[in-house]
């Protein structure tokens, strides 16, 4: 006789977390888009592109034609390093920007957040050193922290990573990875200059520190002149870089890229195969379809015209409406304004605050991965037209100059 199955038994105490848990917190990002995103919220709290601006006919119609053409093959399991005709079209078009790379140097992936995780899993034991800005890219530090690494921090200002002091730090902490996001950066916005740049890839090539360069927003420069990438100044084969559509296409794609040293390639494909085995055959297709079969220069054009407005409105109404004392930082792409309170004045305090009149942002103290700062917050200028970027801001406004 066989017996109808028991309900799932329930422990008694909790079942026991793996230690890496214990280093790897929630975000802090995430936690406030919960309650950021509803309907009535002027927010500037996500980190999110335009969805008015995602081509969506584009995307459509090349489903569609994968499905009539090559239906099947798109719905079958298919090799770990990525559709060989997308990785082509990825190393033909970074050539453009002086990268130089072979299909089998490029490795498909969900998005490049899978992208920082596989090269964590890859290089780092527990106790390994990373170099990170302070602040630096929330989701980068989270997963950095699941694999147990330590952080040493470099500081930044207006020209991104301060290198003076970076010889000392390779030196005294031996780190086995730098990790740095040189363009449009996350959460400051700022750009790390020509001059750090070569700088930065002396030191690493000298002390035989691989780079992970972190590029989702490069493509979206709305005014001066572009910056070579730390990959395509490189020599020695230390950088790995990392690319995405999210950014440029639409998100919900989730495709990236790794770009790198064929034995790195080797060694995340290994590791990608033991994760999910490939990126969604699906989507691989459709992007190459859609790439073909669609403007990308032009729609990146467009995509630069738009942000660039919003952030200059961005810029104007925070000079218009910000109490002295508060400073924020110029961006020339991307997405983001990095903004400084008056002194003594804590953006967790504020958030609250704010969210009773009906704006949102990201305070700033996650972002630190050493000595948390709460003078700060991120603003996102992306994801809102002109009209409601002016009125958040006015609203934000209002709200610090009552504190």
């Amino acid at each position: 006789m066989i017996s109808s199955p028991s309900p799932l038994a329930r422990p008694k105490a909790g079942i026991p977390l793996a230690h890496r848990m214990t280093q790897l917190k929630a975000s802090a990002v995430r936690e406030i888009l919960k309650v950021a995103e509803r309907p009535d919220i002027l927010s500037f709290a996500g980190g999110l592109p335009a969805p008015e601006l995602f081509p969506l006919d584009a995307i459509a119609q090349a489903h569609a034609e994968v499905f009539t053409s090559e239906g099947a093959a798109a719905l079958q399991y298919s090799t770990t390093e990525g559709f060989a005709p997308l990785r082509e079209w990825i190393c033909s078009h970074l050539a453009k920007g002086g990268v130089r790379a072979t299909p089998d140097q490029v490795l498909i992936t969900c998005g490049s957040q899978q992208g920082i995780e596989l090269t964590a899993k890859v290089l780092l034991d527990p106790g390994d050193v990373v170099v990170v800005e302070n602040p630096s890219y929330l989701a980068a530090l989270q997963t950095f922290s699941g694999y147990e690494a330590a952080f040493a921090v470099a500081d930044s200002d207006d020209d991104g990573m301060c290198v003076e002091g970076l010889e000392r730090i390779l030196i005294e902490r031996r780190p086995k990875l730098i990790y740095i996001v040189p363009n449009f950066h996350n959460p400051k916005g700022t750009t790390l200059s020509l001059e750090r740049r070569h700088a930065l890839l002396r030191l690493a090539q000298r002390h035989h520190v691989p780079i992970l360069e972190d590029d989702p927003y490069g493509e979206l420069r709305f005014r001066g002149e572009a910056l070579p990438s730390l990959a395509s100044l490189d020599t020695e084969g230390v950088v790995i870089q990392l690319g995405t559509f999210s950014k440029t296409l639409a998100p919900g794609l989730r495709i990236g890229w790794v770009v790198g040293p064929r034995e790195i390639i080797r060694s995340l494909t290994i590791a990608k195969q033991a994760s999910d085995l490939h990126t969604a055959t699906l989507a691989q297709r459709a992007t190459f379809m859609l790439l073909n079969r669609f403007d990308y220069t032009g729609h990146l054009a467009r995509l630069r015209v738009q942000y660039g407005e919003r952030c200059l409105v961005m810029l104007d109404a925070l000079k218009e409406n910000m109490p002295p004392g508060t400073r924020w930082t110029q961006p020339d792409g991307g997405m983001f304004v990095w903004v400084e309170l008056p002194q003594g004045m804590n953006s967790e305090e504020l958030f609250p605050k704010a969210l009773d009149k009906k704006v949102a942002f990201v305070p700033g103290t996650s972002f630190f991965a050493a000595q948390p700062r709460r003078e700060f917050m991120r603003l996102n200028y992306s994801n809102r037209a002109p009209e409601f970027i002016r009125e958040g801001i006015r609203r934000l406004g209002a709200v610090i100059a009552t504190q």
